[in-house]
């Protein structure tokens, strides 16, 4: 099964990162991230830009379109991977890797993808 890891934590202690200690972490990534993509697990992979370039469109009979991030909260998506997973269990292991590779605070939320599409074409139920 696919899964969906989301990385949330605080724009602002990742901002204020040297260049070299933002290089560090994403070396550290790229080390989790190979190991999973010789195991063939690894899929689309991104890092977002900062929630100042975000728009949010809140739906309704007229959808809004707003200026800035979707939630209010203290840590914001940053970005995520898709990653081929037996089950849960396998799926938390994994993110708990990319935890440890991170060298910060934040979170890693994990879903279950129901459809995935790439390159064209379709995985799992739309």
């Amino acid at each position: 099964m696919l899964y969906a890891i989301l990385c949330y934590d605080s724009e602002d202690v990742i901002g204020a990162w040297t260049q070299a200690q933002d290089e560090a972490v994403m070396e550290s990534l790229g080390r989790v991230q190979e190991g999973l993509a010789r195991q063939g697990r690894l899929g689309p992979v991104a890092r977002l830009v900062p929630t100042t370039a975000a728009t949010t469109i809140r739906k309704g009979a007229e959808p809004l379109v707003i200026d800035g991030p979707f939630a209010e909260t203290k840590e914001q998506l940053l970005g995520f991977y898709v990653v081929e997973c037996e089950n849960l269990e396998q799926a938390i292991a994994t993110a708990q890797d990319l935890a440890r590779a991170s060298g910060s605070a934040g979170a890693f939320e994990l879903r279950p993808l129901r459809y995935f599409k790439a390159n064209g074409v379709a995985q799992g139920a739309p």
